[in-house]
């Protein structure tokens, strides 16, 4: 069937299957055909699945909150436990756009300290500013914990600058040295300097290094 006739067999379904793919396809990377996909598996394959979907949902939506110190996710009530562990450097902060975010850097390893995460960046052009992102409070956070250095793990784009750049300059405590970093940005490992784009290729030039070191 061609997506004119997909289409117009799905608008016959009513209100009930048309607002389950209106839900779905708010999901980050479906679009409006895997939403329907999506629907129609649930609606016509093991019941007792789609139960027990809608009920892990549910738990999850009571019991999974944001931590309330880094955004991170938590049970409700509680903070995480990045922020937990006694283990951590409580004095370097790693800030991040997303939870994915950290969850990467964590999976790397070497990165001993908190976190920090803003749930999206400022954005001038999408009318995204400080109130729209994780910013509250950020500037008591670190003076509660005496942060020495903080570290910019954000994407290397005109949005992720001037998020940076906001934080730097209005939000981090005029009268204690706090040093500020940027993770380096350059070519991935067994990346070929022939087949990088320019921007690549120029930060990984000034993310350059002590090849002694």
């Amino acid at each position: 069937m061609s997506r004119e006739g997909w289409a117009r067999y799905f608008s016959t379904m009513g209100d009930p299957f048309d607002d389950l793919v209106a839900a779905l396809k708010a999901l980050p990377g479906l679009g409006k055909r895997s939403a329907e996909r999506i629907a129609v598996h649930l609606l016509v394959g093991d019941r007792e699945r789609l139960a027990g979907l809608m009920r892990s949902l549910e738990v999850a939506g009571l019991e999974i909150q944001r931590c309330p110190a880094c955004g991170n996710l938590a049970r409700t009530g509680e903070s995480c436990a990045i922020c937990e562990d006694s283990r951590r450097n409580t004095q370097t902060l790693c800030v991040v756009e997303k939870i994915q975010d950290l969850v990467a850097i964590e999976a790397a390893g070497g990165w001993k300290g908190l976190y920090h995460v803003l749930h999206g960046k400022l954005s001038p052009l999408q009318n995204r500013g400080p109130e729209d992102v994780n910013l509250a409070g950020f500037r008591e956070r670190v003076q509660k914990l005496g942060v020495t250095e903080i570290l910019f793990a954000l994407s290397n784009d005109m949005e992720g600058e001037a998020t940076c750049h906001y934080i730097v300059e209005t939000l981090l405590p005029d009268t204690v040295d706090i040093r500020v970093t940027r993770i380096g940005f350059g070519l991935p490992s067994g990346g070929e300097v022939t087949y990088a784009d320019s921007v690549t290729l120029r930060s990984a030039m000034d993310s350059r290094r002590d090849f002694k070191s």
